[in-house]
């Protein structure tokens, strides 16, 4: 809506409610924390929760984050999803349930470097990381504090293999 006013002119916007959560993918329900927070705002929860669902089926069992924008006026929504925390992704490919309590004495995972190119590609846009490469060295960095190794390697030793330009065709 626009209106007029000591000879300027207003746009006015509609009310719009912003609600953000940690979902485990898959598995959003009614009840909380969406249904409380939504709820009041006189949206139809169940459809929420089943896009949501949608939009995560690919993050099952994962804690990941949602914004839910509803706009109070009309109801209508919609749903944003990010991408879970790099340690979930790495306990996803590594196929473990925690990371390792002790960590570079202890570990208890190990992954293909495919596959941490592929969580770093999956990160980048939340990265302060300016390619797959510097990313990648992140992803290694969170694969070290959780106990997981890389092509059964030390990420110090794996550092140095990416610096000697070993995997430089992954980076492409």
């Amino acid at each position: 809506m626009t209106f007029i006013l000591g000879g300027k002119v207003f746009l006015l916007m509609a009310d719009m409610k912003s609600i953000s959560a940690l979902v485990t993918g898959g598995e959003a329900s009614a009840g909380p924390p969406l249904g409380p927070a939504l709820g009041p705002i006189g949206v139809n929860v169940l459809q929420v929760v089943n896009m949501i669902n949608e939009k995560t089926k690919d993050f099952l069992g994962m804690k990941v984050p949602v914004k839910v924008e509803v706009d109070t006026e009309t109801k209508k929504f919609t749903v944003e999803v990010g991408v879970p925390p790099t340690a979930a992704l790495i306990s996803k490919e590594a196929n473990i349930t925690k990371g390792s309590g002790t960590a570079g004495t202890n570990n208890v995972g190990n992954l293909a470097m495919v596959n941490v190119v592929k969580i770093a590609k999956m990160k980048i846009e939340n990265s302060y990381a300016t390619s797959i490469r510097a990313a990648t060295k992140e992803v290694i960095g969170t694969c070290m504090s959780i106990g997981v190794t890389i092509e059964e390697k030390s990420a110090k030793d794996i550092y140095s293999d990416i610096t000697s330009g070993t995997y430089d065709d992954l980076f492409s």
